[in-house]
């Protein structure tokens, strides 16, 4: 699955046009590399997305082509929540 379309699947970022923009941006990295919007993602991946000065890093649990609002938090695992210092 395309890195836009996980992120807007896991809820992670709202809209899958904003996700777009925020890869677009250089704001959202895997496994320490900034990666393009068409990255495949696959389980065991490190997601890094920039938040203004804070950080969010998730680890991809599952990788699931739709998830309901209950399912959406099982699709990953948070690692790290880190403010910029």
């Amino acid at each position: 699955m395309r890195l836009d379309k996980y992120l807007k699947v896991s809820r992670l970022i709202k809209r899958r046009t904003v996700a777009n923009e925020a890869c677009d941006n250089e704001r959202v990295s895997v496994n320490g590399r900034v990666q393009r919007a068409s990255y495949e993602v696959k389980v065991g991946d490190r997601i890094a997305i920039r938040f203004g000065a804070r950080t969010l890093t998730v680890e991809v649990v599952s990788v699931q082509e739709n998830a309901g609002k209950a399912d959406a938090a099982a699709m990953y695992r948070e690692v790290a929540n880190q403010d910029a210092g």
